[in-house]
């Protein structure tokens, strides 16, 4: 066994009483249970620096697939849990720069590729092989930004956002919009409406295309002397017809004014919306319903922090969040800081089928 994985696997014997006694317990009792507490599965121990972890996906075998993203000059990994066994391994070495990640029908893993060094695009990867393959980088001649989450509908048509937070690329493409690839390859822009968009969703009965706006006002965290101007922080409903495509225009579900607004995003069965809230004054995943009503609230870190350059970095901030599938449709991994976590709920995710080619 590498060291490399040996850590990995050591690191699952890690608790967090710290984090037990610091993060309020959930709240909204046709969501989550009051007693039911986060569980850390997954600490990175890796030799690479900063970022996050990232985009947990179910694969048709119930084992979880997550992004470790690190700084610029770092190769990302994708890890791999496995429920029955507790254990984390790598599966890819070299990520491409993964971010969100989503499993097709046939069981292929697709991945959103960003900057700093990576692929620029989608890509799939099938898990029992290893084999990589770009599906696109490129909208008509340039280069995509960033390309940062992904759903896929029933149809296997893939919707991607593609906005700029990290690498020194020059961009090619001036606007940060949402694309969708049709089954035969072909890319179209569906919309430039959501000036920065991030975490992309579809609802279960897909009439709604959720979107989250996450205007940090840089095409580069860190790179500026001076302090951003944050634009728009919200998330956004589009209606949505059964070819793919917006039909009207966007609904405000969220306005988190003038506080950093959700990351990633997922729906249970009932239609519900499972956002991953970064403002270190209340972070975690916010349950809302498909008008906007917050129903329930499951903290990831101590509320009310500073952020102020003084003080200590903010710590227990979700990036993003998904259902576990089969006997475990009940729980929610989430993506923090640099860890993963789960939590059993009361709610169910998504029916999802997978094909005859599917099982990992």
């Amino acid at each position: 066994m590498s060291m490399l994985r040996l850590s990995l696997f050591a690191s699952l014997l890690l608790t967090a009483p710290l984090l037990a006694q610091e993060v309020p317990p959930p709240v909204g009792a046709s969501i989550v249970e009051p007693q039911a507490r986060l569980e850390l599965l997954f600490t990175r121990s890796a030799p690479i620096e900063g970022g996050l972890t990232e985009g947990p996906a179910a694969a048709p075998d119930g084992s979880i697939y997550f992004s470790d993203i690190p700084l610029e000059g770092f190769d990302g990994m994708i890890l791999r849990f496995d429920p029955r066994t507790r254990q984390t391994s790598v599966f890819a070495r070299n990520s491409f720069q993964s971010n969100g990640l989503f499993f097709d029908a046939e069981g292929k893993l697709i991945a959103c590729e960003g900057a700093a060094g990576g692929g620029r695009g989608i890509a799939r990867w099938d898990t029992r092989t290893g084999e990589r393959t770009v599906l696109v980088d490129r909208y008509k001649g340039k280069r995509f930004n960033s390309p940062n989450d992904v759903c896929l509908d029933a149809q296997g048509r893939i919707y991607f956002t593609d906005p700029r937070y990290v690498g020194s690329e020059p961009r090619e493409i001036d606007v940060q919009a949402v694309y969708r690839i049709d089954t035969d390859g072909h890319v179209e822009e569906l919309t430039r409406a959501v000036s920065k968009p991030n975490g992309i969703a579809l609802s279960p009965d897909e009439k709604t295309l959720y979107v989250v706006e996450h205007d940090n006002g840089t095409d580069r965290i860190g790179a500026d002397d001076a302090k951003p101007t944050p634009g728009k922080m919200r998330v956004v409903a589009f209606p949505f017809t059964a070819d793919g495509k917006i039909d009207g225009a966007a609904r405000t579900l969220v306005d988190f004014g003038q506080e950093p607004s959700a990351d990633g995003i997922t729906v249970d069965a009932q239609g519900n919306v499972y956002l991953t809230c970064r403002s270190p004054r209340r972070p975690g995943v916010m349950v809302v319903t498909p008008t906007g009503r917050e129903i329930a609230f499951i903290a990831t870190g101590p509320a009310n922090q500073h952020r102020d350059d003084s003080a200590a970095a903010p710590t227990g901030l979700p990036s993003n969040v998904e259902f576990g599938v089969g006997d475990d449709a009940h729980t929610l991994y989430i993506t923090v800081d640099t860890s993963l976590y789960r939590i059993r709920v009361l709610a169910r995710g998504p029916d999802r089928e997978f094909g005859a080619r599917g099982a990992n």
